[in-house]
């Protein structure tokens, strides 16, 4: 024990500066496709590349949904191939409806800490491990005033992974139920967002958003522990949204 001790004294804080600071520590993140212009063949083979139908055509080029993003990287692996370009960092979370209306509701929702209940909706286990990193002394949620909690009387935010397994629909729906108000869902990964690779289909749904009113999606698959905390923080308005549907520069279009 006594050896554990010294070799933490040596090694000194080893918690990440975000949020305060930009986290650059490798390894952390594989970074998101973003929308880029195209000619129309191009797009098209990029459409038809893509397996999970992120990638859709748009006015002038192709626009990607990152809700249904899984991070198979065929976007952007073979340089012989029509790319798009990818963006590193972490801070993915989105509003999950109209950015006005979102802003509204979560306005001041909560000032000091807030209390997380985390469910499982029929998730691979992929996000479950990435959200179970938050509790670790590196991610140290607690220093941002979140903490988690075993039963959604005491939550104020319910952070869902999975497509919504049939199986898992009424027990996310009770838990949803027993939260008091005011009361927020945060959807973490590709499943959660849209139903991902697994969903709709005839054993899972769509997404959380089926079953339940969700207010901030963090894309991924799966996202890493500092894009959900992200999440968390956009909740909370200390960290303003990204956006779900990336969209080539310069081009104002809605994805066909």
């Amino acid at each position: 024990m006594a050896n554990w001790v010294l070799k933490g004294l040596r090694a000194g804080i080893k918690t990440s500066g975000y949020r305060s600071a930009a986290e650059a520590a490798p390894g952390l993140s594989p970074g998101q496709p973003r929308g880029t212009v195209l000619p129309s063949q191009d797009a098209a083979a990029l459409v038809e590349r893509c397996p999970s139908g992120a990638i859709v055509s748009c006015e002038g080029g192709v626009a990607i949904d990152q809700r249904r993003c899984v991070d198979c990287f065929r976007c952007c692996a073979d340089v012989d191939e029509p790319a798009v370009p990818w963006r590193d960092g972490y801070e993915w979370a989105a509003y999950a409806g109209d950015a006005a209306a979102m802003r509204r509701k979560l306005d001041r929702a909560f000032g000091h800490s807030l209390h997380i209940r985390f469910l499982d909706a029929g998730a691979c286990g992929a996000c479950m491990s990435e959200a179970r990193q938050l509790d670790n002394p590196y991610y140290n949620m607690h220093n941002l005033g979140f903490f988690m909690t075993p039963t959604p009387r005491n939550a104020d935010v319910l952070l869902v992974a999975g497509p919504v397994s049939d199986a898992m629909r009424l027990s996310l729906r009770k838990t949803y139920e027993a939260m008091p108000t005011p009361k927020r869902v945060v959807a973490i990964g590709a499943c959660a967002a849209s139903g991902g690779v697994f969903g709709p289909s005839f054993a899972a749904g769509g997404g959380v958003g089926e079953v339940i009113p969700v207010d901030v999606v963090v894309p991924g698959c799966p996202p890493p522990p500092l894009a959900i905390l992200h999440g968390l923080m956009v909740v909370v308005g200390r960290k303003p949204p990204s956006e779900l549907i990336s969209r080539p520069a310069n081009v104002e279009a809605n994805p066909e």
